[in-house]
């Protein structure tokens, strides 16, 4: 039986986005992304399903600092639709509540109930973990944001579903396994995932990247962040659309290696359909 690993506790969203790519599958819970990612790097799990950016509240912290270090591969994706309900313990009328816990991402996500109820917010380490905190604690005063799912497994009463800001809210989670499985170029819309450090040199992104435009290369998103507090050069994550083998990418990678210290393909995987219904990049 296939074993996935994900960041959280059951009823979280990166629980179901695991139960809706892996029908059946055992899972292993753990209490944040380097657990979860350690977990295939060690062979206690063989995937992991881990959240990368969401349309609301941006892309999810660490996790572009942890891929390129785990060792795994990206062969997969999925846009999840995320819903919150605020739930509290059975009995409970929302008048009665002062204060609401979540993970910080889904308080983001809800400002919208949250200030016109007034309450105060706790920060969980996860949404699903938040509903089992607040069923042990037994409080009426006390309510939390989490996914419909949760109010089931910790025998909450829900006050008021969907109370998400944006009815569009969705998160996109990748797959991550210790082997890379780079799927045929068939001209299936194709994702590549990338790493790479520039080198130390005046305009060297400016010409590195100059290779996706001169080849029409769509890049979809790229993030920089800064390892340590030294002075080394950015490290940056891109996604594109396309496959390595097709020739107009293999240019564009031929030009961003010439310009760069180090180049890695994190992965290269089927295009999510969501991508092609609403045009997500």
């Amino acid at each position: 039986m296939t074993t996935i690993a994900y960041q959280g506790e059951p009823g979280s969203n990166s629980a179901t986005a695991a139960q809706l790519l892996y029908p059946g599958a055992g899972e292993l819970p753990r209490t944040d992304f380097g657990q979860a990612l350690e977990a295939v790097a060690l062979g206690a799990a063989d995937i992991a399903v881990i959240p990368v950016d969401n349309s609301a509240a941006g892309r999810v912290a660490d996790v572009h600092h942890l891929l390129p270090e785990s060792g795994l591969f990206i062969v997969g994706e999925l846009f999840l639709p995320i819903r919150f309900d605020l739930m509290a313990v059975p009995g409970t009328s929302i008048d009665r509540i002062e204060a609401v816990r979540s993970h910080v991402h889904a308080l983001g996500q809800c400002r919208k109930v949250l200030r016109d109820g007034g309450w105060r917010t706790l920060v969980s380490d996860d949404t699903a973990g938040a509903a089992r905190e607040v069923a042990e604690l037994g409080d009426p005063g006390h309510a939390a944001l989490a996914p419909p799912a949760a109010a089931g497994i910790h025998g909450l009463q829900v006050l008021r579903e969907g109370v998400e800001d944006d009815p569009d809210n969705t998160t996109r989670f990748v797959v991550l396994s210790r082997d890379a499985v780079v799927p045929p170029d068939t001209g299936a819309p194709t994702m590549t995932s990338l790493f790479f450090c520039v080198r130390n040199i005046p305009s060297a992104l400016y010409k590195a990247l100059g290779g996706f435009a001169s080849s029409s290369v769509n890049l979809t998103k790229i993030e920089s962040y800064q390892k340590g507090a030294g002075l080394d050069a950015s490290r940056f994550y891109v996604e594109i659309e396309g496959h390595p083998e097709e020739p107009h990418v293999a240019l564009a990678l031929q030009e961003l290696a010439f310009f760069s210290s180090e180049v890695r393909v994190l992965g290269v995987y089927p295009a999510h359909a969501y991508r092609r219904t609403r045009g997500a990049g």
